[in-house]
């Protein structure tokens, strides 16, 4: 068998050179490609005994997709005075009053900022996520207890693979990053994490639960995450 982890350099169809890392996985069942817009990269990970002529040939036949992806997620945009960025949905752009005070508050397409400009960008990043905190918070207890779930804390970070797990002591942790997205993005990761504290797992029951528990249709939430998510990941402070 070849080494678990191999480097690879992917062709698109505009002549562009992509890197392209392939990863041998013991529990895979089928490959399973992503990109990277932050290290510009595309990832497969494939079976365990998976033959890597034929995953190659596969991952090169994906290239209008990687170069789509490319196009979405082109580029950090550096958070602070003047940038513009996505808050559930809505592209609001960045303002520093130079007022005293630290408040960031919502006003039509703008984010009003305070204090001095420099520090603008990582203020922004507090606010998003004390809201994000708040939002998922609120909605996430209430969806428990309108089911009679038992729910444990329910926290933020920011993690690169998921929008948001389920332990087995039904504490749930979510990426702050939903805050970006259209509510009904949220809401349907929201059903979806509730979910498991009634199955936790994948299975027909737990599908069938989410949809049952969902205010909206958590396949179109789905298709946004897969589409527009990794677009989240460009919004960073210096």
């Amino acid at each position: 068998m070849s080494s678990a982890r191999s480097e690879h350099v992917l062709r698109l169809a505009n002549g562009e050179a992509v890197p392209l890392i392939v990863q041998r996985h013991a529990r895979a069942r089928r490959m399973r490609l992503r990109f990277d817009g932050l290290a510009d990269r595309a990832l497969l990970t494939i079976p365990a005994r998976a033959a890597l002529k034929r995953a190659l040939a596969w991952a090169g036949e994906q290239s209008d997709w990687i170069e789509g992806q490319r196009g979405r997620t082109a580029g950090l945009v550096l958070l602070g005075e003047g940038a513009s960025l996505p808050v559930e949905g809505a592209m609001l752009r960045i303002v520093a009053t130079g007022g005293t005070g630290r408040q960031v508050r919502r006003e039509g397409d703008r984010l009003l900022v305070g204090g001095p400009a420099v520090h603008a960008g990582a203020r922004v990043v507090r606010w998003l996520k004390a809201e994000a905190k708040a939002a998922l918070t609120v909605e996430t207890r209430a969806l428990a207890a309108a089911h009679g779930l038992p729910l444990g804390r329910v926290s933020i970070g920011d993690p690169r693979g998921r929008w948001g797990s389920c332990s087995a002591r039904g504490d749930i942790r979510y990426s702050w990053r939903l805050i970006l997205a259209p509510p009904f993005v949220r809401l349907a990761t929201v059903a979806h994490e509730v979910a498991h504290l009634r199955h936790m797992n994948h299975g027909s029951e737990f599908h069938a639960f989410v949809h049952t528990i969902a205010s909206g249709d958590p396949e179109a939430a789905r298709a946004w995450l897969r589409r527009e998510g990794a677009g989240l990941h460009r919004y960073r402070v210096i």
